[in-house]
């Protein structure tokens, strides 16, 4: 029996997330079971009492904690769900929900375990191009981190950043979200470095014009963040390249000073008048090695954190069984240490097992309050 579980992380969509939910489609070839999950990321409006209406299970968070906590809280519960696919679009009507099927079916067929969307690509036409109304800022920078992504990998990829996507088991397992602004590069990042099945599928997207992003309030924001996500990636997934890169040009600068002063004493027998370019030069050459130490560091912890996410990968397995009602078992113990309930709307005592750690932010107020799921 094949669950899917199709999830949308929403501030204030009250205008739109109904429709996106009517048109989330009820029968899919090869699936079972489809659940409609609405989190509601601090929003004031009446978007959790709509989702709820339309057949959602919600979430409702009273604060706003931004994208990427609300994707790995997502992530757990959907795994404690029982969801053998998870599905992430958007509330806001820019993609439609009608392809969703385009993005399941090669997870059925296992010939994906990871599936995004492509706004770049004419599903037409086939052509590479900027989607209509899109700000050229944004699309330039997706197009950045979309090379550096695919340098890291060693693969090459069209867009990294879009919120479109399936996942199957595996590929939601290996998610480990340490971004407290945006998930979709880092998740991008994070399955291509662990190579999984990663299949890209072009899309339909619409840009309404004077909309503004409620995720991208600011662009310069935007730039800067996106800019040290790119810096953490080299840092984190190729730390060598990342320092020696860093190390390079204080390390042939000093050597070239230093080698120059030191010629000019063979030469003469005296250092002067280039004395402070050799002790410059010293210390430019001492802090290119230091960096290059640095990167030799970072790599031997980056293999430390890479079995940490192995360990971590193995526990969420054995945490999330496969079974329904270990799958129920689990959303509730997920949802409770959140400080929500599956069967009201008000929130239930979150004290935390004697064996489990209370985050405080989850438990800052939470409240989940089930539709009627479709299912198939």
């Amino acid at each position: 029996m094949v669950k899917l579980i199709v999830f949308s992380i929403c501030k204030d969509e009250a205008a739109t997330i109904g429709e996106v939910l009517d048109l989330i489609p009820t029968e899919i070839d090869g699936v079972d079971e489809i659940e409609k999950l609405v989190i509601s990321d601090g929003s004031t409006d009446d978007t959790a009492a709509i989702a709820r209406a339309h057949g959602a299970h919600v979430i409702e968070g009273r604060k706003q904690q931004r994208l990427a906590y609300r994707f790995q809280q997502a992530v757990e519960i959907v795994l404690a769900r029982g969801a053998d696919i998870a599905l992430n679009i958007d509330g806001d009507l820019q993609f439609d929900p009608r392809e969703i099927p385009k993005f399941v079916a090669p997870v059925i067929a296992g010939e994906a375990d990871f599936v995004a969307a492509d706004r770049f690509t004419d599903p037409d036409t086939g052509e590479r191009r900027r989607p209509d109304n899109m700000p050229k800022g944004k699309f330039y920078a997706n197009r950045l981190g979309a090379r550096i992504v695919g340098s890291l990998s060693g693969e090459r990829f069209a867009d990294v950043t879009c919120g479109f996507r399936a996942y199957n088991r595996h590929a939601l397992l290996a998610l480990n979200i340490n971004n407290k602004y945006t998930y979709t590069q880092e998740s991008f990042q994070l399955l291509a470095y662990n190579k999984v099945a990663i299949q890209s599928i072009p899309v339909h997207v619409t840009y309404f014009p004077g909309r503004k992003s409620r995720v991208v309030t600011n662009f310069w924001h935007f730039l800067v963040n996106s800019g040290v996500s790119i810096l953490r990636a080299f840092r984190d997934f190729a730390p060598l390249r990342f320092f020696f890169g860093l190390g390079i040009i204080p390390l042939v600068t000093g050597a070239g000073a230093s080698g120059f002063v030191f010629v000019n004493w063979l030469r003469t027998g005296k250092t002067s008048p280039w004395t402070s370019l050799g002790i410059l030069g010293a210390y430019l050459f001492s802090l290119g090695l230091i960096i290059f130490v640095v990167g030799l560091l970072a790599d031997m912890l980056g293999r430390s954190t890479r079995n940490q996410e192995k360990i971590i990968r193995e526990l969420k397995a054995a945490r999330y069984g496969s079974t329904a009602e270990q799958g129920l078992s689990d959303a509730r113990a997920v949802e409770s240490r959140s400080g929500t309930s599956l069967g009201s709307s008000e929130p239930v005592d979150a004290s935390p097992e004697p064996d489990i750690e209370l985050d405080p932010q989850e438990a800052s107020g939470l409240v989940l309050a089930p539709g009627d799921a479709t299912s198939t």
